[in-house]
């Protein structure tokens, strides 16, 4: 097949159509459920009040407004996958009701400073009906679109210059895919709240739970389990290989089993170790917040010898891992340029060698 047969072919499996939609009408498909901003999607309201307040003046000046894009489900409902600070500041702004926030009043307006103070309700009948007229150029990606194309799409139109972060990309990008998407997202977010797990890790920083880092734990724990090879010095980039091999299918992941796995591996780190079980220490003491790379270590460490981990004493256990953290041998591969295929299966080696020795 020559290359340009080959894009032709491509260009075929993304259905799109293109048109201007009014604010008015979103408001509507909205209200009327016919329009729906998924919550996993971005985190709601990353802008602050002057930034909504510059988007509707900009509106009401006609200035250029971004498009949004949104996506068509097998029942024809929308679903919005770029545009949310768009979308959600314009029904703050005319129906705060509707997404149960505080009615928006301007603040900070440079152009049109008259508009500081004003809500939707304070402006004259004729801004407040050109407000709901004014478009916006929407694009809808067709429910014939192929899955991976969508897929891909969603986390195209995500990466570089935009506000979410890797793992709420990945976590969108699965429902692009369709049901296997949906139930990988599902798995991951249901295994967050297994209890063995999720008290080990409170200890990531609120920044961190705020970026879906638990999830992205529950993740790393199975790309460094079942795929250490695809490790090439990236992290965000294994991690997005790994888990878009599972959503297409192209490496073997039986959901339930690995749930099994994952539940058993960490009801025994935590009946040994504790919930500080991923901490550094500081003589028998642990100190700071988790670190990915110890949690890496421990948690496969441990999966690795895990029948023998099972039948230890546990203060023999915390002693012997409280030790090995601080050695010169386990800094070595944890501390600055950690983040290589070696040094990842030497600190996982260093862990298990030391569980095989009690």
């Amino acid at each position: 097949m020559s290359l340009e047969d080959e894009i032709s072919e491509r260009i075929g499996e993304v259905r799109t159509d293109t048109f201007d939609m009014s604010f008015g009408e979103i408001v509507n498909l909205h209200y009327n459920n016919e329009l729906v901003i998924q919550p996993e999607y971005q985190r709601l309201f990353r802008w602050s009040n002057q930034q909504k307040s510059h988007l509707i003046e900009s509106i009401l000046l006609e200035l250029p407004v971004p498009q949004i894009f949104v996506i068509e489900n097998q029942d024809g409902v929308l679903e919005l996958i770029d545009g949310l600070q768009r979308t959600s500041t314009v029904l703050q702004f005319m129906e705060p009701d509707s997404i149960n926030m505080d009615p928006l009043c301007l603040e900070g307006c440079t152009l049109i400073p008259a508009l500081n103070g004003k809500t939707f309700q304070d402006l004259p009948l004729s801004l407040r009906l050109s407000l709901k007229r004014s478009p916006i150029r929407t694009v809808v990606i067709k429910k014939q679109s192929k899955g991976f194309l969508r897929y891909e799409m969603f986390k195209r139109l995500n990466t570089g210059g935009s506000n979410l972060e890797p793992q709420e990309i990945r976590n969108c990008s699965a429902r692009m895919i369709g049901e296997n998407g949906v139930e990988f997202y599902n798995f991951l977010v249901g295994l967050t709240a297994f209890e063995s797990f999720a008290r080990c890790a409170d200890y990531l920083p609120q920044a961190e739970k705020d970026k879906k880092g638990a999830e992205e734990l529950v993740l790393r724990f199975f790309a460094t389990k079942n795929a250490p090879d695809l490790f090439k010095g990236s992290v965000r980039d294994w991690l997005d290989n790994f888990m878009e091999a599972i959503l297409l299918q192209d490496i073997e992941f039986d959901l339930e089993k690995e749930a099994s796995i994952f539940k058993d591996t960490f009801s025994v780190i935590y009946d040994k170790l504790g919930d500080s079980a991923f901490l550094r220490y500081r003589g028998n003491t642990p100190v700071g917040s988790l670190p990915p790379a110890y949690f890496e270590a421990i948690s496969v460490g441990t999966y690795n010898s895990l029948e023998k981990v099972r039948v230890k004493d546990r203060t023999v256990l915390r002693s012997a891992i409280t030790d090995l953290v601080q050695s010169v041998d386990f800094r070595a591969v944890t501390g600055p340029g950690a983040n290589s295929r070696e040094k990842l299966q030497t600190r996982i080696n260093l862990v298990s060698s030391k569980l095989e020795e009690l």
